[in-house]
């Protein structure tokens, strides 16, 4: 299968330039959140989707046209074609689209296109960006700053749930950096965040040299007077850091490392609750302006990796000249984002939690934090493994992490943009872990297992990038049934 091939967007000076612009798989995440801002820009916008979900039909039900399956007859003369890694050369509105000399762009170009004239911040790393991105733009937004901002997923405020885009008032623009297949490198960030460089993807990289190598590509991408804020605690974005001090450049890292410019310190998680409280210390001139000082901060989030993303978001704040105390203000007010650490329901004393994780590490921080949340109750895991090529590369590593669930029930891979491995399956992982797990590929068979699993006091987590998010409500009309 060819590759798609993109055309530039040199001649477009603003994104009104590129309209009349179509989406093909507009109901993805990312897609849906720049159809959003390129419409309430005023851009005449279109797009489709393989299939109908609630996403498109909110897109619909704001005026944007959506069809519905994909199909050459849905792309009406645009200017500009927008597409995702997912989308294939042979797409049959991508071939209709190459045949009436539209312009094609990758999500990514689209995102650039945004940022244009704005103070970008671009949140890049193999974990925790979705969280990171939305806890800026939340806490900016409580310290009156408007920005805009384009995260893949929904953001969940104090005062409720908004869409994971929106056009603000400022010229602060806060986005989600996906370096999946490489397309972060269309960036020219003010202020980079990396949590972490920890190798994945590597169906895309090959190795994970090449996989780090891309990161240093990304920090060279910020502007002249722009600053990375990178992750003392995890060895990548630290030697990153290192290597953009080494060239001049401004590098403010943060963590639990005593060395950190920001150091965490009295890191207390709150049993039975999703809180976490702790201190963050930095000396002078770490930014400009500003003297050394220690801040408070209290989170509606659990766990370690949240107190790391929060302080990472804190040192970003900082660097646009929000004041610590309204930076720590701004990110109490944040309870998290769609599809982490997601409560869905609650039946006769067990809670279901629905999140995205879906990597190793991602997973162990996950069951972390949800060990501390369940107080005295169980802790039990539907897992739907993502990518056939991350199963087999991480499969000892996520049955390590799951051996930190008291139980565990796997189900089939999700494939996403991969061709289906009769050679890798679940069991891999299954195989290899020492605490109980049970495989049972057909997913609402699964969620039914895990339900009848449960005990008053447990919590569930249904767990990975797949569709299983949809299986909440299974597990909670099985906890329901069995109770009745």
């Amino acid at each position: 299968m060819a590759d798609v091939t993109y055309d530039d967007i040199d001649a477009l000076l603003a994104p009104q330039e590129a309209g009349p612009i179509h989406f093909i798989g507009i109901g993805g995440a990312g897609m849906s959140v720049l159809a959003r801002m390129f419409s309430t820009l005023g851009v005449q916008v279109s797009g489709s989707d393989a299939k109908a979900s609630a996403v498109t039909r909110a897109l619909q039900a704001q005026g944007i046209e959506v069809g519905v399956p994909q199909a050459a007859h849905n792309i009406n003369n645009p200017s500009t074609v927008v597409v995702s890694s997912a989308i294939r050369a042979d797409n049959p509105e991508l071939v209709r689209a190459r045949e009436t000399g539209a312009r094609i762009i990758h999500r990514s170009q689209a995102l650039a296109l945004l940022m244009r004239g704005q103070r970008a911040i671009a949140v890049a790393g193999a974990h925790g960006k979705t969280t990171t991105s939305a806890m800026i733009a939340v806490a900016a937004n409580a310290a009156g700053t408007s920005p805009s901002f384009a995260i893949g997923g929904s953001v969940r405020t104090a005062t409720g749930a908004i869409a994971g885009g929106a056009v603000g008032e400022s010229d602060v623009l806060v986005a989600e950096a996906d370096e999946s297949d490489g397309s972060f490198l269309n960036y020219e960030p003010y202020i980079a965040v990396v949590t972490n460089i920890e190798p994945d993807h590597l169906d895309h990289y090959g190795s994970k040299e090449a996989f780090e190598q891309a990161f240093v590509q990304f920090a060279q991408r910020i502007t002249p007077t722009g600053v990375l804020v990178a992750c003392a605690d995890d060895p990548g974005a630290r030697a990153l850091a290192d290597e953009v001090a080494r060239q001049g450049r401004i590098a403010i890292t943060y963590g639990q490392d005593g060395d950190a410019d920001l150091s965490i310190t009295n890191l207390t998680q709150i049993p039975g609750t999703q809180q976490a409280t702790f201190d963050v210390s930095w000396s002078d001139g770490i930014v400009t302006g500003f003297v050394g000082g220690t801040v408070h901060l209290e989170l509606q989030v659990p766990g370690i990796h949240n107190a790391l993303n929060a302080t990472g978001a804190f040192a970003a704040l900082l660097f646009l000249g929000i004041t610590p105390e309204e930076a720590a203000r701004g990110l109490h007010e944040f309870v998290g984002t769609g599809r982490r650490f997601e409560e869905r329901g609650v039946v006769d004393g067990v809670t279901v939690v629905d999140d995205y994780a879906h990597h190793p590490t991602e997973v162990a921080a996950l069951l972390s934090a949800a060990r501390v949340s369940a107080g005295a109750g169980r802790v039990l895991v539907l897992f739907q493994p993502h990518l056939y090529s991350r199963t087999r590369i991480f499969a000892a590593e996520f049955a390590s992490a799951l051996d930190h669930a008291d139980e565990t029930v796997l189900t089939a891979i999700y494939a996403a943009r991969e061709d289906h491995d009769p050679a890798t399956s679940s069991q891999m992982i299954a195989e290899l872990m020492r605490s109980s797990v049970q495989y049972v590929p057909e997913r609402e068979a699964a969620a039914r297992e895990i339900a009848r699993r449960a005990r008053t006091g447990d919590l569930i987590l249904t767990v990975g990038a797949g569709d299983v998010t949809e299986l909440g409500d299974v597990v909670l009309d099985e906890l329901q049934k069995l109770r009745s």
